[in-house]
């Protein structure tokens, strides 16, 4: 079989209902690198809160890190990055908002707050990355991949609107999961850089796979030629990708048995 990309969103998709890999996921993705294949994370976290699965998968894959703001090789090189401009960052940082939503910054070594979320803290358990609380209100706005909003969905509703106002097309905003709302650069989505990624490898969107949960996996569930949803998904993103095909539930290895599938693996589990 020609060599194909797989591409792959992290919570809710990849990972269990632990936020963690299983092993059939592991050796899964161990007998497709072998087999020759490309494969590519594409999260909302940040590039060393992913490199830590990326690690545990013991495989040679490519980042596509804070929702395709940034776009690693397997070796950590950067093939590309887009940060949002800081006039805008400060914008968003300045926009009116529900004081129980938390305001985050991921710049490009760390992931700032402006308060103490001890509950955010599970998510990230497996990997060691976790917050510096910061005085954001006084940051520059210079090197921010993404600005996310985390809170309860009404008030981030509410503040989705405020941005569209303010702001319009100069920014791209989306959803990560429910109670987070994700912000960055104009053009800025795992799609781009998805797009971005095939033509490094030099590989037709009909040769991709792809699969995810939720709404900041659109653009590349519809780019890859076999885009597949999770049995979890956000509704809403079964409507925005069609043709995308339905799988089984992310927990405790929907994707694994998907691929398994596809490439007629006969990987058993240790």
């Amino acid at each position: 079989m020609q060599p194909h990309l797989i591409v792959t969103d992290l919570d809710n998709t990849l990972l269990n209902a632990e936020h963690d890999l299983d092993e059939l996921t592991i050796e899964t993705f161990q007998a497709l690198a072998a087999e020759g294949h490309h494969l590519a994370l594409a999260s909302g976290r940040h590039f060393h809160d992913i490199t830590a699965f990326r690690q545990r998968l013991g495989v040679p894959a490519y980042i596509l890190s804070t929702n395709g703001a940034h776009l690693y090789a397997p070796d950590d090189h950067l093939i590309a990055e887009q940060w949002v401009p800081a006039e805008l960052v400060r914008a968003l940082i300045e926009l009116p908002r529900d004081a129980d939503i938390r305001l985050n910054l991921y710049t490009g070594d760390e992931w700032l707050i402006d308060a103490s979320a001890p509950e955010l803290k599970a998510l990230h358990a497996h990997t060691g990355f976790h917050y510096r609380v910061a005085d954001l209100e006084a940051h520059d706005g210079n090197g921010v991949g993404k600005v996310l909003c985390i809170g309860d969905p009404v008030a981030l509703a509410s503040l989705e609107r405020s941005i569209n106002e303010a702001l319009g097309t100069r920014v791209h905003v989306t959803y990560s999961m429910a109670h987070s709302l994700e912000i960055m650069a104009e053009g800025v989505n795992k799609g781009a850089t998805l797009e971005r990624l095939l033509a490094h490898l030099e590989l037709p969107a009909t040769r991709c796979l792809a699969f995810g949960d939720n709404l900041n996996d659109a653009e590349m569930l519809a780019l890859a030629g076999h885009g597949f949803i999770v049995e979890n998904a956000h509704p809403e993103l079964v409507r925005r990708v069609p043709d995308a095909k339905w799988i089984g539930h992310h927990h405790p290895f929907g994707v694994a048995q998907r691929l398994r599938e596809f490439f007629e693996l006969k990987v058993t589990a240790r």
